[in-house]
């Protein structure tokens, strides 16, 4: 089973950023619980990252050829109002789950809003890195569906 983590704007930088809302943990940390727990599920994941809009829609492109069974996604900034990056998600036929570190509805009033959720299979937000976990559970669970 083939997972897609995908990462956007400004996530690079955990571990740097705010750590109130996000921690200490790094990128490079997140990606490897993740892969660790998806050879556990019986998953190959793959994480991707980029600060790049097109280069974002481009790798969702890429995972509808690529046949991939799940996508979990942190869109970062991007949940807010990417509509391009809602649209190439819509492409896939493949279970989506918006993850958060933070608890985006506990925070600034334009972060309430995500133009992903309802595409989504589900959200998740607020529990740091178990955010990543409990997503990629759902998103195996639900791709076994």
């Amino acid at each position: 089973m083939k997972i897609l983590v995908l990462h956007g704007i400004n996530l690079n930088m955990f571990g740097k950023r705010d750590p109130a809302q996000y921690g200490t943990v790094t990128l490079d940390e997140i990606n490897a619980q993740v892969t660790a727990l998806g050879q556990t599920l019986g998953a190959q994941v793959e994480c991707f990252q980029t600060n790049i809009e097109g280069e974002m829609a481009e790798r969702i492109h890429r995972a509808h050829n690529d046949a991939v069974q799940a996508v979990v996604i942190n869109a970062g900034a991007w949940t807010h109002y990417s509509y391009g990056i809602r649209d190439a998600l819509a492409i896939l036929k493949c279970p989506i789950i918006e993850v958060h570190m933070s608890n985006i509805h506990a925070r600034e009033a334009f972060r309430h809003q995500s133009v992903i959720a309802d595409i989504a299979k589900g959200q998740i937000a607020g529990f740091g890195v178990d955010s990543y976990l409990l997503g990629l559970r759902a998103a195996v669970t639900a791709a076994r569906a």
